[in-house]
């Protein structure tokens, strides 16, 4: 009997982890289909609030990505020190009270203003979720769990793009907002009960000021060549993602799509696609690593040599051709998965006791140059000459960053 009761609390505890998982990864969804749902709706915004492609871009990217990276840090800083469920609790109530009053908007500056509010209230989940998997999941599976977390951009674009063609043409696209900002809200209380796993690495919480603490964790990063590089890189390889959320505006009116049709063929290939490059690129980059630490961004460098490629070929390819819904999947499948694995990466380097300060920080970084001013330059060119151009050029500074990544790898595997 003694020994059954000893089994049974063994497999609890061998589950646990997957349930954290599971639950992080959920509201990750919920986050991204919140955060996407703009971009989905954007050809009916541009429609009814009369706003240009440029001023879509600015919505995406500089009025959601400056205060949300900043929200990242200080969240970060805060999850070292208090429960880490109710901080995500608390951003929950922020993001989804925002997203319903997204619904009630009539011109820019109103779309602004909620738009930065869902910034603040999703800034508590990924640095502070990230960190919980990297204390509650074995090292050797981190990678791939990193990948099921972010899976939820896949999973959460593919439900924006599906709400957006299902209930838009029906009742509006006002009603989209308001209904999912009430399902975020109906889940708050069961987010703050959430069991917080213990530190992994750390045998006391930290303590002290938050200014003193950011301070740390930038001394952290400034000290480590390598983590300064790839947090850089991820800047620039994520500026092609950010870009590519005008992806449903360029269908339908570059390259011929209706609006309906380009929401549903889009949450397939976005699901599809997604779901293969988070959990792809994850488990290869973690099969890397079990060899050496440095060989995971190796590997994930020459996977984004091949999804950058794809990319090109499907923005300047006819959607005529048998290559473009080819390339359209891998794209999607780089475009969408390489988070994990980054981040991964800059857990690694992170001292144990800032791991979620130095992940927001780079987080920050990442978001305020990369995600910022990828939609918005992208959309300028949009308006100026067209979105094909833009999406194009947006693979520029991703490909250097891919590069950067090689070559930090490649550093490391020589000093082995």
């Amino acid at each position: 009997m003694l020994r059954n009761r000893q089994a049974l609390r063994t497999g609890d505890a061998d589950r646990a982890p997957m349930r954290l998982l599971a639950i992080l990864a959920a509201l990750n969804v919920l986050s991204y289909v919140d955060r996407q749902l703009l971009a989905s709706l954007a050809p009916l915004l541009i429609e009814d609030l009369g706003l240009s492609r440029a001023q879509i871009g600015l919505l995406m990217g500089v009025a959601f990505m400056p205060v949300y990276a900043v929200g990242m840090l200080a969240a970060g800083v805060l999850a070292d020190r208090g429960s880490r469920p109710r901080l995500i609790a608390a951003g929950l109530t922020a993001w989804s009270a925002a997203t319903a009053l997204t619904g009630t908007a009539s011109g820019l500056g109103a779309l602004a203003a909620w738009r930065a509010l869902v910034g603040i209230g999703e800034a508590t989940l990924p640095a502070t979720g990230l960190a919980m998997i990297g204390d509650h999941v074995p090292r050797a599976r981190i990678g791939l769990a990193n990948g099921v977390f972010y899976a939820g951009i896949p999973v959460g674009y593919a439900l924006s793009f599906t709400l957006a063609g299902t209930i838009a043409p029906a009742l509006g696209w006002r009603a989209c907002f308001l209904g999912l900002g009430v399902l975020g809200l109906a889940g708050v209380a069961l987010v703050g009960r959430v069991a917080d796993p213990p530190r992994r690495g750390v045998p006391a919480r930290a303590t002290g000021g938050l200014a003193a603490a950011a301070v740390e964790a930038v001394r952290a990063i400034a000290s480590r060549l390598s983590l300064m590089l790839v947090i850089f890189a991820g800047t620039l390889v994520v500026y092609a993602s950010a870009s590519a959320q005008h992806l449903i505006t360029w269908l339908v009116e570059e390259r011929g799509f209706a609006f309906r049709g380009a929401s549903f063929l889009s949450a397939g290939i976005v699901l599809a696609a997604g779901l293969v490059g988070n959990l792809g690129i994850g488990a290869l980059t973690d099969r890397a690593c079990r060899r050496h630490p440095g060989a995971r961004l190796v590997a994930l460098a020459a996977l984004g040599a091949v999804g950058l490629t794809a990319a090109l070929v499907f923005y300047r390819t006819s959607p005529g051709s048998g290559l473009f819904f080819a390339a359209w999947f891998l794209a999607q499948a780089w475009l969408l998965g390489w988070y994990g694995p980054l981040v991964a990466a800059i857990g690694e380097m992170a001292p144990p006791g800032l791991r979620a300060s130095v992940i927001g920080f780079g987080l920050l970084v990442v978001n305020v140059v990369g995600v910022a001013s990828g939609p918005y330059v992208t959309g300028l060119i949009g308006d100026r000459a067209s979105l094909t151009a833009g999406l194009a050029w947006s693979l520029v500074p991703a490909a250097a960053g891919v590069v950067l990544l090689g070559l930090v790898g490649l550093t490391q595997l020589r000093r082995a």
